[in-house]
């Protein structure tokens, strides 16, 4: 619970490196994401769900959390968040490059918080309101003074996210020691 008007500090903490792992069916079309720890993700790795038939074909490094706050001692999971992307305005009607432009005219950086996709015809659920908004304190306590604010949206304002072409970011050497190779795109 907050303590009265808490001007909350936050430091990440319990953090739980791996990967997220990005199947898909290829009798209904469907597509899911999850969070891993295995130390190598088979790709290819293909198994049957009932009617589902279930391909996994991507792997993308990634990290769980926990915020907690130094004054309050609050505690928040963000297990529901897969990552973070950069909008790349590919396309002009979606409602999240309508936030971007409207807010880098206020001199402000757009993230998008990107949930899990649940299984194939099941609608993602948006990371909840709040939770943005402690991720946008907290990406906005670790900037340098002069630096854009960073606002973080929901990442179910993308009317399609297979026609999205935005960013995730992520750091590529996380889990490893070798240097990173050439980046492509993750979906």
């Amino acid at each position: 619970m907050d303590a009265p008007a808490c001007q909350h500090h936050w430091v990440m903490i319990n953090v739980s490196f791996g990967f997220v792992a990005f199947e898909t069916c290829y009798h209904c079309g469907g597509t899911r994401t999850f969070f891993t720890t295995e130390q190598t993700p088979l790709l290819r790795e293909k198994y049957r769900e009932g009617d589902h038939y279930w391909n996994r074909v991507e792997n993308a490094q990634s990290f769980q959390f926990e915020l907690h706050c130094h004054r309050c001692y609050r505690r928040e999971k963000f297990e529901d968040l897969m990552g973070l992307l950069h909008c790349t305005g590919c396309r002009a009607e979606c409602a999240i490059d309508v936030l971007r432009r409207r807010y880098e005219s206020e001199g402000k950086w757009v993230l998008v918080a990107f949930g899990f996709l649940p299984d194939a015809h099941v609608p993602p659920q948006p990371i909840p309101e709040e939770k943005l908004r402690m991720l946008s304190e907290y990406f906005n306590q670790r900037r340098r003074a002069g630096r854009a604010p960073v606002v973080v949206v929901p990442f179910t304002l993308i009317p399609d996210t297979s026609l999205c072409f935005g960013d995730f970011l992520h750091d590529v050497g996380m889990l490893s020691q070798e240097p990173p190779g050439e980046r492509r795109p993750l979906l």
